[in-house]
Parts: structure tokens; C-alpha cells; sequence
């Protein structure tokens, strides 16, 4: 699973986001009042000069302007005519204006039916002004850094006790009984509800997995006595000599079932228990000792079919795992080959790896209908017929993390695999 991002991480890029998004309208903002401001200064100190030119000609006619360094007059007597750009343009203020080169703004204005300009040189405002904005963007971006690593400083003192609180469910035995989550006195009001929440969620489950340890060990106690019952008696029944056969036949059908029950109960009461604790309970297992076994208790249910069980030559193999559910897996799997077969060889082969392999002659299934099996397991059914049923052994393939496969051609019959190394 790839790493997921921190809590502070995702905290710390919106609140970015909101930091640049907010200084981006206050300087579009700042832009657009330090634009306004700036042309209502131009055509003030533009018309400020115009009047006051005005107010010198009026006192004195003779009274010609001379230009400076930043200002200059056009088209008036002893200054220079109006320049060609600026005779199609309507009285006003024009702002970035070239003029002989310079970057100017101009106020055109009409005095006595004649049109005149006063320009002003922009070259050392706008020195000025790229300072200045450099300066403010500069600042801009280091408000930015410093809010963001406060930010981060202090997220991570706010979400410590949350990182905490994960850990300790991270570490949390299922095997302990009385255990809990815990939060400092000072945690938020949110946290200790998180806690809180929590523990009772544990406190619920301790009284759940308790009922269910009680009804297990009731349930392993009062079935495994009375079948035990009935395998012990149907077995001595069996040694009587003089028993009729056909009464021996249903004897041997109840011994037969009792054992199965028995078998059903144990791998049950296996399900009921964590993978991890079954390993207490596992023995080394040696599958060429045990496959002949498993063979010859299967032989029976070949009798009125033209059926032969093969055991191929098998390597020495040992697996930790426990024998009556090794047992069980194995032997429901050749009964159910044997059952769906009516002639030919059903060839069983083990496998260096610990692999079970069972080929039997029936009428083979299509891939629709392999599909349909995997189905049927995923939603907890399986193949009729006798024994424990694919269900359940596919169940306890998963608990065990061994893996089962099914291949198999219509009319060819079918090939089950059995891995029992996770």
C-alpha cells in the first residue's frame, strides 16, 4: 500500500494555498489602488503646472515656459509644437506615453481653442516603482515561508496527541484482554471522544470474543462427547463376529459418519481459532507418510465403480501444520474426485513444494463452470455431495494461507491443486 500523506501535510498545503490565494488578491488589490492613486497624482501636479502656467501668461504675456528636467510643454508659444501623437487624442490624461523616446504621461488640454500638452518623464518613477514592487513581492514570500514553517511547528505540537493515540491502536495485542487507548489530560475535547469511542468499541468486543471463546469450549465438549459415544460403540459393534451383514454395513456407515462429524467438529473449532495461535497446535507433518494413509481410508468409496486410485512416487516432504486439518483438506478433496468420477485412474502426486495433486477422470468441467465453483465459494457455498464440501476447505485454505486451484477441459476430467506453504 503506498504511503499516505500526513494529516499536518494536508493541513499545511491548504492553508498555503489560502496564504498564497490571499496575498494574490491583496496585491491585485494594492495594484490596482496604487494604479488609481497614481493617475489621479499625475493629473493633479500636471494640472497644478498647467494653471499655474496659465496664471503667469495671463500676468504677463510675454511669459514663455521653459521646460525641466522631468517636465516639458508642447504647443505653446516658445515651446515645441505638438507632437503628431498626441493631435488625434481627446483632452485627458494618457498614462505611458512614448515621447521622443521617453516613457511619458501626458495631460492634453484645450485652452482658448487651442490644444496643449504637459508630459511628464515616468523614467525615475518607475525606477522607483520596480523597487518598490520587487520589495513587496519579496516580502510577500517570506511572510509566506515563515507563516508556513509556524504553521508546520505548530500542527505538529496540535497533532501529536493524534499520532499518539494511532499508535497506540497500531500496538494493540488481540491476545490481551484488558487493554485501551489513553490521551493526556490536556487533549482536545475531540480526542477524548475518538478515545472514548474506542474503548468501548474494545470493551464491546472483549464481551463478544469472551461469549464466543465459552460457547466454543461448550460446544467443543458437549459434541465431541456424544460422537465419541457413537464412533467407541459402533466400532466394538463392528468386532462382533456374528453380525448379520447388512446390519454390519449400517454400522460401519454410522462409524464411518461419526468419524466425519468428529473430523467437521475439529476443523470448526480450528476456523474459530487466529491463524497465528494454530501454530501452537501444529506438528510436523510428513505428506509421503500420510497420503498412503489418506489413499487407502478413501478406497472404499471406490467399490461398485470402475475407479483405481494411483499414488504416484513421492519426495520426502514435511510441513508444520495441523494433522487433522492437513488430514481433512486431502481427504475431501480426493472424495470429491472420487464421487464426480465413474471410471478410470484417479492419480494423486506430491510435489517437492508441499503441493497436493489430484487428477481425476470424471467429465471435466468448462470454464464457465470453474468460475461458477469460485463463485459459489466466495459466496459460501460449494459442490454437493459427501464430506466437508469445498466451502469449507477453501475457508480454511485461507485461514491457513494455503492456496487451492482448480484446472480443468470438459471431458478430460479435472486437476486440483493444493499448496500447503503459504
Amino acid at each position: 500500500m503506498r504511503d499516505r500523506p500526513q494529516l499536518k501535510h494536508r493541513i499545511l498545503q491548504w492553508m498555503t494555498l489560502y496564504a498564497v490565494l490571499l496575498a494574490t488578491a491583496v496585491l491585485a488589490s494594492g495594484y490596482f489602488i496604487h494604479e488609481r492613486v497614481e493617475h489621479l497624482a499625475w493629473e493633479s501636479l500636471l494640472r497644478a503646472e498647467l494653471d499655474y502656467y496659465g496664471q503667469r501668461t495671463q500676468a504677463n504675456p510675454a511669459y514663455r515656459w521653459h521646460d525641466t528636467d522631468t517636465l516639458r510643454l508642447f504647443g505653446v508659444a516658445g515651446a515645441p509644437a505638438l507632437p503628431e501623437v498626441l493631435r488625434t487624442l481627446e483632452p485627458g490624461l494618457y498614462d505611458d506615453m512614448m515621447l521622443d523616446g521617453i516613457n511619458s504621461v501626458v495631460l492634453i488640454e484645450q485652452i482658448n481653442g487651442q490644444p496643449l500638452a504637459m508630459a511628464l518623464d515616468l523614467t525615475q518613477f518607475e525606477g522607483v516603482e520596480g523597487t518598490i514592487t520587487l520589495a513587496a513581492a519579496a516580502a510577500t514570500v517570506v511572510v509566506i515561508l515563515v507563516l508556513g514553517m509556524l504553521v508546520m511547528w505548530r500542527l505538529g505540537r496540535v497533532i501529536r496527541p493524534l499520532a499518539t493515540l494511532a499508535r497506540q491502536v497500531e500496538q494493540l495485542a488481540p491476545s490481551d484482554p484488558h487493554q485501551g487507548v489513553t490521551v493526556e489530560d490536556d487533549a482536545s475535547a475531540e480526542l477524548v471522544v475518538i478515545a472514548d469511542a474506542f474503548n468501548n468499541y474494545l470493551q464491546r468486543n472483549r464481551s463478544f470474543v469472551e461469549r464466543e471463546h465459552a460457547f466454543i469450549a461448550s460446544a467443543s465438549h458437549e459434541l465431541r462427547t456424544p460422537i465419541a459415544v457413537i464412533a467407541g460403540a459402533s466400532e466394538l459393534m463392528l468386532e462382533q463376529p456374528d453380525m448379520p451383514a447388512s446390519a454390519r454395513n449400517q454400522v460401519a456407515r454410522i462409524h464411518r459418519t461419526a468419524r466425519d462429524v468428529e473430523q467437521l467438529i475439529s476443523l470448526l473449532l480450528a476456523l474459530a481459532k487466529d491463524p497465528s495461535r494454530l501454530a501452537d497446535s501444529s506438528d510436523r507433518v510428513a505428506l509421503d507418510q500420510l497420503l498412503p494413509q489418506i489413499v487407502e481410508d478413501h478406497r472404499h468409496l471406490t467399490r461398485g465403480k470402475d475407479l483405481t486410485l494411483i499414488l504416484e512416487p513421492m519426495p520426502a516432504c514435511d510441513i508444520i501444520a495441523p494433522l487433522t486439518i492437513v488430514q481433512a483438506a486431502i481427504g475431501n478433496l480426493l472424495r470429491n474426485a472420487i464421487e464426480n468420477s465413474d471410471r478410470g485412474e484417479i492419480r494423486i502426486q506430491l510435489q517437492p513444494d508441499a503441493t497436493v495433486v489430484i487428477e481425476d477422470p470424471g467429465h471435466g468441467m468448462s470454464p464457465e463452470e470453474i468460475s461458477r465453483i469460485y463463485a459459489q465459494l466466495a459466496r459460501g457455498g460449494g459442490r454437493e455431495g459427501g464430506g466437508i464440501g469445498l466451502e469449507l476447505i477453501s475457508r480454511l485454505c485461507e485461514h491457513l494461507g494455503w492456496q487451492l486451484d482448480f484446472t480443468s477441459e470438459p471431458g478430460r476430467g479435472t486437476r486440483t491443486t493444493l499448496r500447503l506453504r503459504p
